[in-house]
């Protein structure tokens, strides 16, 4: 697995700071910061809910294709704030279900009908690996650290690390980090499925922001629909006669928007030969 080449911006944005969130829009392409570097990124219940209107925002906005997801000043998240959490026994409760999206590192919760890639650089331990795994796709920096490192401390996986980590790695890997609390470095994070893409320290955010606008250039409708049926087969479908009858409905809603007007143009001698150059800059 090669190294992506240097990104650089093409176009202009504007970053703001919002509360402990750092976010900015670059064309199609929304990103999405954790600004508590003095706390390694750790998420409190105030930024927790920061997260969730941010990824809201995202959703709701028809011109945001892609989210980027990362965290400030060298770590992704060592996780849930601890601190926060210490002496707090009387506020802890099961959400409601109009609670659902409420969980202790934010969005974890969410079931998002756009991708969302993360930008793993640094420390992506604990609740911190558990928002990682909120993402569809992970660029993971070379020297970064990924684990189930809250095993020390008796904080169990809340945020949906029990429930996508066996799905993505399988049952075995799984249980290696769920048990031990081990940390992985990036090489064995790509063995594991666990990376999608290496990429060079401090380049992460840059080489996640590439990646969001080359799929952000495909049929979005399209892409979608068979992202959202891969979601259904692995967490809701009871059989493979089920999975196959929600790819095929699904799917075929999209054939007279998008895929005619694809297959005319492959007429056309566009894409021909495995190329994808319509869809570079």
């Amino acid at each position: 697995m090669g190294l992506f080449q240097p990104f650089r911006f093409h176009t202009s944005f504007h970053l703001r700071i919002t509360g402990n969130l750092e976010l900015a829009q670059l064309g199609p392409v929304s990103l999405i910061g954790i600004n508590r570097p003095e706390k390694r990124n750790a998420v409190d219940p105030t930024t927790a809910k920061e997260l969730i209107q941010a990824f809201q925002k995202f959703e709701e906005d028809d011109q945001s294709k892609v989210a980027v997801l990362y965290g400030k000043g060298g770590y992704f998240s060592a996780g849930l704030d601890l601190k926060s959490l210490a002496g707090s026994e009387a506020n802890i409760k099961t959400p409601s279900p109009k609670e659902g999206l409420v969980a202790p590192m934010g969005p974890s919760r969410m079931m998002l009908s756009k991708p969302v890639i993360g930008a793993i650089s640094g420390y992506a331990v604990a609740g911190g690996l558990e928002l990682a795994l909120l993402c569809d796709l992970r660029v993971v920096e070379e020297n970064a650290i990924m684990g189930v490192f809250c095993r020390r401390f008796g904080v169990p996986l809340v945020d949906g690390g029990t429930v996508r980590l066996p799905q993505l790695i399988g049952l075995s890997r799984a249980m290696d980090l769920i048990l031990t609390g081990r940390p992985i470095g990036a090489k064995e994070a790509l063995e594991f499925g666990l990376a999608n893409r290496i990429a060079p320290h401090g380049q992460g955010l840059n080489h996640a922001i590439e990646l969001a606008n080359e799929i952000s250039k495909f049929p979005q409708r399209c892409m979608n629909t068979d992202r959202r049926s891969a979601y259904n087969s692995t967490f809701n479908a009871k059989n493979m006669t089920e999975a196959l009858q929600f790819e095929f409905e699904n799917g075929m809603e999209v054939v007279k928007e998008e895929a005619i007007p694809g297959a005319q143009s492959f007429k056309d001698g566009v894409g021909r030969h495995g190329s994808f150059s319509k869809f570079k800059d």
